[in-house]
């Protein structure tokens, strides 16, 4: 991108065109500038990979292990939301999201062989629907990456982001089945929150649903959320999918959704991401 410095004379002569000019100039230098960052990250690996642990809320056992891909926190990129968003807005999707996927196979695979227990987890990593369908995604080297790790395929949860980005809900469709022939699983997040939910629903088919936030927060005492998520659940039963509730944040939520017959619970009541696979732990337990 070339920056031109020069500003002509009838925007000198005017304030708001002047003042205009400058932003515009100094949003480019911030694009620029944020372009290199991102570059230096993917290139030196700068991410920190944290895992969530999900748990089985009929027996409050570890289920699974949901992979979450942090860069290193800098002036400009102050958090994760702008860091993701920004990357959005350039070419290095397809390869960035690559990058996360193999990070997270492979930081699964040196933290779990430090815990005792079970290893079996079954892991959740984000990918973008667009992904899926770049034909330059070949999921031969995911499983040939899954092999050397001795991970099977079916252990490997394809957590879609970003559901507004599907348009062509058939084609998309058939791509899955291709993916789940391999043995991958899908889950839809943020179920609840608007959007496409139901038309996601009944043409992707998922094996997870994954229920947003909003929902859960404070559902002990919402009778219209309740209903909602008796909904859901009957869906769920029908269509032999499996239900998350995201967000547990307080013992009553937890307990309410363990009564509504929710299958998997996560959030900061049960377990916070961190670098290294700790079990999940119920709100309900001392």
């Amino acid at each position: 991108m070339k920056l031109s410095t020069t500003i002509d004379a009838k925007t000198w002569n005017s304030p708001s065109l002047f003042i205009k000019s400058l932003l515009l100039k100094n949003k480019a230098i911030l694009h620029v500038t944020r372009l290199f960052s991102l570059n230096h990250i993917m290139a030196k690996q700068e991410m920190t990979t944290l895992f969530q642990p999900i748990m089985d809320v009929q027996s409050n056992k570890t289920f699974a292990f949901e992979a979450l891909n942090r860069p290193f926190q800098t002036n400009l990129f102050k958090n994760p939301d702008i860091f993701y968003e920004f990357v959005g807005t350039t070419n290095r999707v397809f390869l960035f999201e690559c990058l996360c996927r193999n990070l997270s196979l492979i930081r699964y695979d040196a933290r779990r062989q430090q815990m005792a227990s079970n290893k079996n987890f079954t892991l959740f990593i984000n990918i973008h629907p667009n992904i899926l369908l770049d034909k330059n995604y070949h999921s031969g080297e995911t499983l040939a990456l899954l092999k050397s790790l001795n991970i099977e395929p079916e252990q490997v949860v394809f957590e879609l982001t970003e559901r507004s980005a599907v348009i062509d809900f058939e084609e998309f469709s058939r791509v899955l089945s291709h993916y789940r022939a391999q043995g991958f699983r899908i889950a839809v997040d943020d179920v609840g929150s608007g959007y496409n939910s139901l038309k996601t629903l009944i043409y992707l088919k998922p094996e997870f649903i994954k229920l947003d936030r909003s929902l859960i927060q404070n559902i002990n005492d919402h009778p219209a959320q309740q209903q909602l998520l008796t909904v859901i659940l009957n869906y769920a039963i029908q269509s032999g999918t499996k239900v998350i509730a995201e967000g547990i944040e307080t013992k009553e939520e937890y307990e309410f959704i363990q009564s509504a017959g929710v299958h998997y619970a996560q959030g900061y009541a049960i377990g916070r991401p961190a670098e290294k696979l700790a079990h999940a732990k119920s709100p309900l337990m001392p």
